[in-house]
C-alpha cells in the first residue's frame, strides 16, 4: 500500500513537481529519428511530460522543438509554415528558428527591434542512435547522455518501434519489473516445445513464486527474481534491470543474445510513449527473429497503420478471444506486450495504490517505487543524479541463468562482472 501523497508524487511528472523535475533532469528519447519531419516537411506535434510541443526540421536539416502556441497571441505553430530555416506562425507571420530565436517580425515597422526581445519557448533535441532526444530541463551542457549498449551494435542488428499506452508511466514499467506474473499472464496452455527457461517453459510452472534480491545503485536497481527448479537443486535467476527515470531492461529467455530495451515516456500523466529496441549483440537480426517481433508476438506490440494506438485495446477489450483462454492462452489475448497492457490499463489510468494489498511477491515493485521517490527528493532539492552525469551509468546488460540452489546472484563475481554493474548498494527485498 502506498500512501494518496506519495502516489500523487509517484506519479505525477508535470512541470515543477518532483517526478516532472527527476525526469527533466535527463535526456528524453521521443521518438524514432524515421518518424521525425524531413526538411522543411510540415510541422508534428508532440506531446510529452503534459506538455503541447511541435518538431520541425529545418532547410538545414536542423531539428527544433518548440512550444506548440505561438508566444504572440497564442495561435498553434502547428498550422505554420515551414520555410526558409524556420517556423512561422500563419496568423501574423512571426517566424522563429530552432532555438525559437525570432527572426521575422512582417507585422511590426521595418525599424522595429522587438524581435530581439520575443522568444517561442524551445528545447534542445539531437538525433542519436536511431531515436530523437530532447533535454527539458534547466542546463543541457551539464547533462551527459545516456549510452546503452545497443547504441554500439550496427542498424541491422537492432530493431526499433513505438506505440501508445493508455496509463500512467509508473504501472506500466511496474509490469515489467514484476516477474510473479510471468508464470500466469503469458502461460500457454499447451506445451510448446521451448526450452525449460523460456517465458512459456516449465521452469516458470514449476515455481510460481519466485523470491527477490534487490541490487540498489546510482543507475537505478537490478531485480533478481530467484525461482528453485530442478527438483530444488538448482535456482533459475532472472535479473531484471530499472535504469533511471523510466528505463527498463528485460532478462533474456530462450536466446541469450537476444536482448530487450524499453523506455517508458510520460505523454501526460494518464498515457505514456513505450519505444522498445531489440537487438542482437552476434549477428544481423534474421528475419524470423523480425517477423516475431514486427508483428506483436514478442517484445514489440503492432500499431494500427499512420497511428500509434495498438489494435488490442480497450475499447475493444483488447481482443480477447475466450476460445483461446479456455484451450490455448492463460490470457486468450495476443502478444506477450498486449496481455501486460491489458492489465495495467485495467486497473485504470492512474492506479490508486492506497487500495492495493501487496505480498511478498511484490518486493521489487515496492523497491521501484522508493527508488523513483527517492530520486524525485533528490532532484526536487535541486542535487544532481548520478546517472545525469555519467552516461556510462547506462552500459549494464540483464541476466538468466541456473546456479546451484543457495548461490544468490550477487555474491558470484562473474555474473556481476558479465551484467557490468558498478559498485552499489545492496537491498536484500524478501
Amino acid at each position: 500500500m502506498l500512501s494518496a501523497e506519495d502516489n500523487a508524487t509517484l506519479t505525477n511528472t508535470d512541470a515543477g513537481t518532483p517526478m516532472g523535475k527527476m525526469v527533466r533532469s535527463h535526456w528524453i528519447p521521443l521518438m524514432l529519428e524515421a518518424e521525425a519531419p524531413k526538411a522543411d516537411d510540415p510541422p508534428q506535434r508532440v506531446k510529452v511530460l503534459g506538455e503541447s510541443l511541435v518538431l520541425f526540421r529545418d532547410t538545414k536539416g536542423r531539428l527544433g522543438l518548440l512550444e506548440e502556441l505561438c508566444p504572440h497571441r497564442r495561435a498553434s505553430l502547428y498550422f505554420g509554415r515551414n520555410e526558409e530555416c524556420g517556423l512561422r506562425c500563419i496568423y501574423h507571420g512571426w517566424k522563429f528558428d530552432v532555438d525559437g530565436k525570432c527572426l521575422d517580425l512582417p507585422s511590426e515597422p521595418g525599424q522595429s527591434t522587438f524581435k530581439e526581445r520575443v522568444r517561442a519557448k524551445s528545447y534542445p533535441v539531437m538525433s542519436v542512435a536511431g531515436l530523437v532526444w530532447v533535454y527539458m530541463g534547466d542546463d543541457p551542457t551539464s547533462v551527459d547522455m545516456p549510452h546503452f549498449e545497443w547504441f554500439d551494435v550496427p542498424a541491422t542488428w537492432r530493431y526499433a518501434s513505438r506505440w501508445i499506452q493508455d496509463c500512467n508511466f509508473v504501472q506500466a514499467m511496474e509490469g515489467e519489473i514484476d516477474e510473479a506474473h510471468v508464470s500466469f499472464l503469458h502461460r500457454p496452455l499447451d506445451n510448446p516445445d521451448v526450452s525449460k527457461s523460456s517465458l512459456f517453459g516449465e521452469y516458470f510452472r514449476e515455481d510460481g513464486a519466485p523470491r527477490y534480491r534487490v541490487f540498489e545503485g546510482p543507475f537505478g536497481m537490478a531485480c533478481g527474481a530467484r525461482r528453485t527448479v530442478e527438483g530444488g537443486a538448482k535456482y533459475l535467476w532472472r535479473i531484471n534491470h530499472y535504469l533511471l527515470p523510466f528505463y527498463t531492461m528485460i532478462a533474456p529467455s530462450d536466446d541469450q543474445n537476444s536482448r530487450v530495451w524499453r523506455a517508458w515516456i510520460p505523454v501526460d500523466n494518464e498515457h505514456c510513449y513505450v519505444i522498445c529496441v531489440t537487438w542482437r549483440d552476434d549477428h544481423e537480426v534474421e528475419q524470423k527473429e523480425l517477423d516475431l517481433w514486427r508483428n506483436g508476438t514478442v517484445a514489440h506490440r503492432r500499431v494500427i497503420p499512420g497511428t500509434l494506438r495498438p489494435p488490442e485495446n480497450r475499447d475493444n477489450d483488447y481482443l480477447i478471444d475466450r476460445d483461446a483462454q479456455r484451450n490455448r492462452s492463460f490470457s486468450g489475448v495476443h502478444g506477450v506486450r498486449a496481455q501486460d497492457a491489458v492489465v495495467v490499463e485495467s486497473a485504470g489510468s492512474i492506479v490508486d495504490r492506497s487500495k492495493e494489498h501487496l505480498a511478498s511477491s511484490d518486493a521489487a515493485i515496492i523497491a521501484l517505487r522508493r527508488r523513483m521517490l527517492r530520486a524525485a527528493r533528490v532532484a526536487n532539492d535541486g542535487q544532481a543524479l548520478e546517472t545525469t552525469r555519467n552516461g556510462d551509468l547506462f552500459s549494464i546488460r540483464t541476466f538468466e541463468g541456473l546456479m546451484s540452489a543457495g548461490t544468490d546472484f550477487d555474491k558470484e563475481p562473474s555474473i556481476m562482472a558479465a551484467m557490468k554493474i558498478p559498485s552499489s548498494r545492496l537491498e536484500d527485498a524478501t
